[in-house]
């Protein structure tokens, strides 16, 4: 990036396991948020929180305007794929799906960091679904249902 170059990016990454299956476990998934702040540093972004359930996670990043931002949740994907097979943590072959949610955020509205850090509390009173549809909604982003995540019957 070249001298005088600024900016303030904040970008809030939403994806979900395959089928959403609840395969990620409270035994590793401090490893996992680990190793994906890791990924996210590696390729120069700054990871501000990460957090989830077993069925899905949240991350905010402060983002370069160089940073592309699907090439890296391809990457974080792709690594954390192979990180969780390689270690055994799941029965089977573990994968994420398809797509990825992707929102902006001001730095006034940073408060976003609590929420992320609080998935657990808040998901016990709305599903991954209601929040996800939620998010879309609140950001007025137009989508087709059959093209949104595969849904369990929550």
């Amino acid at each position: 990036m070249s001298t005088g170059t600024y900016s303030q990016i904040y970008i809030q990454v939403v994806f979900a396991v395959s089928g959403r299956q609840s395969l990620i476990l409270r035994t590793w998934e401090d490893d996992l948020y680990k190793y994906i702040t890791g990924i996210v540093q590696n390729k120069e972004q700054k990871m501000l929180a990460i957090n989830g359930m077993p069925d899905h996670i949240h991350f905010l990043i402060g983002m370069r305007p160089t940073c592309c931002l699907s090439d890296l949740v391809r990457e974080v994907k792709k690594a954390s794929n192979k990180w969780i097979n390689k270690h055994g943590h799941v029965k089977g072959k573990f994968e994420w799906q398809s797509g990825f949610g992707a929102f902006s955020y001001s730095h006034s509205a940073l408060d976003v960091i609590v929420y992320i850090m609080n998935q657990k509390d808040h998901h016990r009173k709305k599903t991954f679904k209601e929040e996800y549809i939620e998010f879309l909604n609140k950001y007025k982003i137009e989508f087709k249902d059959e093209y949104l995540f595969d849904w369990l019957d929550e």
